[in-house]
Order: C-alpha cells, then sequence, then structure tokens
C-alpha cells in the first residue's frame, strides 16, 4: 500500500498529511531547541515529531533550514523590541530595558540563546540588521545624553549575549543567575568608571562567533 505522504502532489491527502507532518517536525524541534540549544541531531527531532527521518529531511533539507522556520517569528520579535525601545522617552530605561528583553529572551529559550551567540545565519539577515539599525540609535541616544559610557562599543552587548548563552547552557536557564549577570553588566555600562580595554573589532568578534556555531 502506498504511504499517504506519497500520494501525488495534485492528491488532497498529501497536502493534508504533508502539513500534518511540517507541524508535528516543527513543534518537535522548538520544543528540543529550546530545551537544548541548536546542537541537536535531526534524527532526534524526527523521532520526537515521529516521522521518520525522510520525511524530515523533505520538508527541511538542512538543519539551517529547520532552524530558519523554528525561529523566523522569534527573530521578528527580537528586531520589534529594539525598534519599540526607541519611543521609550527616557534614553537610559529604552536601553537597558532592551538589553533585560534581550536577555530574558534567551533565557526563555536555549536555542534562541544560541541563535543570537553563533554565527549569523543568512535567512535571519533582514531580522539583525533592523535590530542593529536600532540598537545604534539607542546607543548613540543614550551617549548623547550622557547615561552610556563613551566607550561602549556594539560588540559589547555581543559580548553579553554570548557570556550570557553559556551561562543559559550551563545553569539550565537559570533566570536569577542571568538577571543577575545582566545587571551587573549594565551598571557598569554607565559613565564614570574606569576606562575598559579596546574592545574586539567588528572582525575578530565574527571570527569568535564563527569559531563557537555548531
Amino acid at each position: 500500500m502506498t504511504p499517504v505522504d506519497q500520494i501525488p502532489s495534485d492528491g488532497e491527502p498529501l497536502r493534508v498529511d504533508a502539513e500534518r507532518n511540517r507541524a508535528r517536525i516543527l513543534g518537535a524541534a522548538r520544543e528540543l531547541y529550546a530545551e537544548q540549544g541548536l546542537d541537536i541531531p535531526l534524527t532526534e527531532v524526527a523521532k520526537r515529531a515521529g516521522v521518520g527521518i525522510a520525511t524530515l529531511y523533505r520538508r527541511f533539507p538542512t538543519a539551517d533550514d529547520l532552524v530558519a522556520a523554528v525561529f523566523a517569528a522569534k527573530m521578528d520579535v527580537y528586531a520589534d523590541a529594539a525598534e519599540a525601545a526607541l519611543v521609550v522617552d527616557d534614553p537610559w530605561t529604552g536601553f537597558s530595558d532592551y538589553v533585560r528583553v534581550v536577555c530574558r529572551m534567551q533565557v526563555e529559550d536555549a536555542g534562541f540563546a544560541d541563535i543570537l551567540a553563533l554565527a549569523p545565519r543568512r535567512a535571519f539577515h533582514p531580522q539583525r540588521s533592523r535590530a542593529f539599525r536600532a540598537f545604534t540609535k539607542l546607543v548613540h541616544r543614550a551617549q548623547d545624553a550622557d547615561v552610556l559610557r563613551r566607550d561602549f562599543e556594539h560588540q559589547d552587548l555581543v559580548l553579553l549575549l554570548m557570556a550570557n548563552a553559556g551561562l543559559v547552557h550551563a545553569t539550565g536557564g537559570n533566570r536569577q543567575a542571568s538577571s543577575r549577570l545582566v545587571e551587573y553588566m549594565l551598571q557598569s555600562f554607565h559613565p564614570g568608571a574606569d576606562d575598559l580595554p579596546a574592545a574586539p573589532t567588528p572582525r575578530e568578534m565574527y571570527q569568535a562567533l564563527q569559531a563557537t556555531r555548531p
């Protein structure tokens, strides 16, 4: 007997079954990534979804395809948060609350923690670009108001996100530990403290992100 998902593509049963399998795969991947991060074998995703690995590969030919489908909506939220922070009247509140929101999103989802702390994926370029433009404005606005130290660099946020991602994995997503780290860092971002060592260059940070990508 021919399996349902091998019925010709113009048949309604194929469309229904294919969509059902796709939903199962996405749901399983979303759970596993949130629990354990991105370093999950696709065989584990297929097993939890209750489908064969061949079915998974038909829907998502590569691991990056699956990651892109799972996190597209969350990356939109990430970019939206940066733009929303610009509407906040107080420059420091807008800046610091955005940092807290993003780090909290990492705590709530180990996979998302990895997304922000690993090498950028092409699929998320539009959201990352939106977030970067908004964050640049947040930084300049806070520095112009003298509430953010002048030697703060964009790379410093990447450093914090990388550190927070490591903490998420090391503590199993302990919210209190992450919050303490974030507040320590936010206090250090205020003006008045001693000068910092030079920040890593954007190229050095990109190379570091590449080195940590699974």
